[in-house]
């Protein structure tokens, strides 16, 4: 039996890491090993933030919230509180979009809340 070497493998395996190194400045492009390197910690950095952008997105949509509820008397936990009372199922994201969009349809959640409140 002929013996195998490994070499179209291990060629195949450099090149997908270097493809991926593309654009890296200096040996973090050309070389496997830094490049090899530069790829597991671009990759780890990558999965870190796509979880810290839902978390910023978040955030800003509470601020927005927030600052459309002052306005209408109420803060951030009351008007929340509120609407749950109320029964009103509404995602952050929504609630961010409705206070930039239509001022008058937030303004009557804002009441909705308040009487629930009181």
């Amino acid at each position: 039996m002929a013996r195998i070497k490994g070499g179209m493998n291990a060629k195949k395996k450099h090149n997908r890491v270097l493809k991926l190194a593309k654009g890296y400045r200096g040996a973090r492009s050309k070389q496997y090993r830094v490049a090899k390197q530069s790829v597991m910690r671009a990759l780890t950095s990558s999965y870190a933030g796509r979880k810290e952008r839902k978390r910023q997105f978040r955030q800003l949509w509470i601020a927005r919230i927030n600052a459309a509820a002052r306005i209408n008397g109420l803060s951030y936990s009351k008007f929340m509180y509120g609407l749950k009372l109320a029964g009103v199922e509404m995602n952050r994201k929504m609630l961010s979009d409705m206070a930039i969009n239509d001022a008058e349809g937030f303004a009557t959640l804002a009441e909705l809340a308040k009487s629930k409140l009181a």
